[in-house]
């Protein structure tokens, strides 16, 4: 099969199609145009079952696919639904993490960019499993909301220059189906259909130019540099190949980013960031993500370390909340219980795991098993010290922060072996490792 003739529309029922593309990539074929074509608008439209895209999620995820394949997979996951034509009076640049744990980077940095003259389009999502997402830390602000028409996003853009929301249905549908697919089949760690997972969305968005944070270490999805490369570069390259300018850097993510993790911890940490303060972790990641942006928005000689410092990234910042419905002002939620985790030994903290703090916080309340639970909007970890601070035995290292006190024994078994003291301070490495550009 070379041809879109060659194959029967996918409104027909065919599996005898659906197991040949299986086959042809269980036997470590490259699939063609008209085969990734037909089966991704097959499986959109419910021709293709679900075991035999599962059987075809396996088939890749061992076999794998060559850069034509993830390219026309990707595109033709684009095709399967709408594509934003975004025309706002402003250059507009996008931004996507891989996941981590403390990473609430798109807070301070989408009003940052917009604060530079760039439009910011951040459609997010929520968390699962050990890493948060963005939207639930963002609801943990009274009265905002993330479901936005695609009119609100459009007059936002234009009115503030940044806007971090809910996806617009429509924008991809064969990516949604599959992502729960592949979460369930144990097919998520495919470096193809993380890719096309990711660029088919942020394509759709209608960015003119993208910015990937991808994350390599014991808190991400990529535990090793050499894996996060890969993923690096392929996604630079789908964004070339479609027309869309990329750059990603390659961060450090084997200790939590910032000292919150959680959600409403994570937005107070964000703030402060805007008004001139937070951890330098994350000041120096979202100002290095920031000229990368406005690089691509063609705004390269805009300053972003000198607005953040002026105040005007604060600004944007309230604005931008105070249009999505919600008080920039009000009280953050507060927790019912707060539980204080002491230094075992006077020394330097040596060790800090991004993967143990990141599942304490999700078993604090802070992170969910499933798409469908509910989350804790005070719920999280507070990282009292970071590797390289002096500790003493007895004074608080961490503060869990809970509605629920019967889950504090889940999250310190979690943290069991997350932390060492020793007598001498690690070598502290940059956070952004790498950067691949197009």
């Amino acid at each position: 099969m070379t041809s879109a003739d060659a194959l029967p529309p996918a409104e027909a029922a065919s599996d005898p199609v659906a197991v040949d593309i299986i086959r042809a990539k269980r036997d470590g074929g490259v699939l063609s145009d008209a085969q990734i074509d037909w089966v991704v608008d097959a499986y959109t439209h419910g021709v293709v079952a679900e075991e035999q895209m599962a059987a075809l999620a396996m088939a890749i995820f061992l076999r794998g696919m060559v850069p034509s394949e993830i390219f026309r997979w990707t595109g033709a996951m684009i095709a399967s639904g709408s594509r934003l034509s975004l025309s706002v009076g402003r250059p507009t640049v996008d931004k996507h993490s891989t996941g981590g744990v403390g990473d609430k980077i798109t807070l301070p940095l989408a009003p940052l960019v917009a604060a530079c003259g760039a439009a910011v389009p951040q459609l997010s999502g929520r968390g699962l499993g050990h890493t948060g997402g963005t939207l639930d830390k963002l609801e943990s602000i009274p009265g905002w909301r993330a479901a936005l028409s695609l009119d609100e996003i459009t007059a936002q853009l234009s009115s503030v220059g940044a806007v971090v929301c809910a996806a617009t249905e429509g924008l991809a549908p064969a990516d949604k189906k599959l992502y729960a697919l592949r979460d369930v089949t144990s097919t998520v760690e495919s470096i193809p259909l993380i890719a096309s997972s990711i660029m088919s969305k942020k394509i759709a968005e209608g960015a003119s130019g993208l910015v990937l944070d991808v994350k390599a270490g014991s808190g991400a999805f990529m535990k090793t540099v050499a894996d996060a490369r890969t993923l690096a570069s392929t996604l630079v390259s789908i964004g070339s190949a479609h027309g869309v300018p990329t750059t990603a850097l390659i961060t450090d993510m084997n200790v939590p980013l910032g000292r919150a993790v959680g959600n409403a911890v994570e937005v107070a940490e964000a703030v402060s960031v805007l008004q001139g303060g937070g951890p330098a972790d994350v000041v120096s990641l979202t100002v290095a993500l920031a000229r990368e942006m406005l690089s691509l928005a063609g705004l390269s000689s805009v300053d972003p370390a000198a607005v953040l410092a002026s105040g005007e990234a604060y600004e944007t910042w309230s604005r931008m909340i105070t249009a999505q419905g919600g008080d920039p002002s009000a009280p953050l939620p507060t927790p019912a219980h707060v539980h204080v985790v002491p230094a075992p030994a006077s020394g330097v903290l040596s060790s800090l795991d991004a993967y143990a703090v990141g599942v304490a916080a999700w078993r604090l309340g802070a992170g969910r098993a499933r798409k469908e639970d509910p989350v804790q909007a005070a719920a999280g970890v507070l990282c009292l010290a970071k590797p390289g601070d002096a500790v003493s035995a007895g004074e608080p290292l961490l503060e869990l922060h809970t509605d629920t006190p019967d889950a504090v024994p889940g999250a310190l078994a979690a943290l069991a072996a997350a932390f060492t003291v020793s007598d001498t301070a690690p070598a502290v490495g940059p956070i952004v490792l790498e950067t691949i550009r197009s």
